[in-house]
């Protein structure tokens, strides 16, 4: 059900324009980015603080840089994010700023930052001087994330099957079903998106927002890629979306023993 275990075929080395942008948005924007107008209060305001300070006021401010600054960066954190599942972010390999964003169409600094990020959630260093590597990961720590996430995520889940009433579960079925979807058309980045959606909403219901947080993180990093490669098939992610979907049937009927072994091989299957 999960991505991340050891298989063969690691995809080309990061090329040109290979990179994914994030999902539903073709291009990330340089410009000011639209509906970020001051309110009428708020420019009084400031026009207020500037006149007190000497300063020329306008009728139209230009929209706030913080707030376009950070919408970027969070769009290249998706595209990156994605790019990271899908592969085309090598193991191994190192990536400057510069360059990345000459191919995202944005300046260094959304790119740079980032990449910060992603080298505070372990996917990547900072190599001085040159930009940042993605980490090299092996099956040990796949195996090490699996048996946290297994310690978090089984006895939530076993708990909420026999408290939760099955029209909640039922909610859930656009999310197992978008798994499906993604995984029939191979696309690996969108799944690994509505796996950890899916997720999400069942440990969501346990009404513990610190373990949601905390099972989301480490569901991310089980979803980079091994050094060398492994790029799931499309037919490995059909058998993981089907756990999904069967999952959720077990839990709607409320049938705590096919539950069990479900969320049991789960964690403790090859996939983990």
């Amino acid at each position: 059900m999960e991505q991340g275990s050891a298989r063969e075929g690691a995809r080309p080395a990061y090329a040109p324009g290979a990179i994914p942008y994030a999902p539903g948005s073709a291009r990330v924007p340089e410009g000011r980015l639209p509906g970020n107008r001051v309110p009428e209060q708020a420019r009084g305001r400031q026009g207020e603080e500037e006149q007190a300070r000497g300063e020329h006021t306008h009728s139209e401010p230009p929209a706030p840089r913080t707030v376009r600054r950070h919408s970027v960066r969070g769009q290249i954190l998706d595209a990156l994010r994605a790019a990271l599942v899908d592969g085309e972010l090598v193991p191994g390999q190192v990536y400057s700023a510069p360059a990345l964003g000459a191919r995202f169409g944005v300046s260094a600094t959304p790119v740079r930052e980032a990449m910060q990020r992603l080298a505070v959630e372990g996917a990547v260093e900072v190599v001085p001087n040159r930009g940042f590597r993605v980490t090299e990961r092996g099956p040990r720590e796949l195996a090490e994330l699996a048996e946290v996430r297994a310690l978090i995520e089984v006895p939530v889940m076993l708990g909420l099957a026999r408290t939760v009433p099955a029209q909640r579960w039922s909610v859930l079925r656009p999310l197992a079903e978008a798994t499906v979807a993604a995984a029939a058309v191979g696309d690996r980045a969108a799944y690994a998106e509505s796996d950890r959606a899916f997720h999400r909403a069942v440990l969501t219901l346990s009404g513990n927002e610190q373990l949601v947080t905390i099972a989301d993180e480490l569901h991310r990093r089980s979803q980079w890629p091994l050094v060398a490669g492994p790029a799931a098939r499309r037919a490995e992610l059909l058998a993981d979306a089907a756990e999904h979907t069967a999952l959720l049937d077990a839990l709607i009927a409320q049938d705590l023993t096919v539950v069990q072994a479900l969320v049991r091989e789960h964690f403790t299957g090859a996939d983990g």
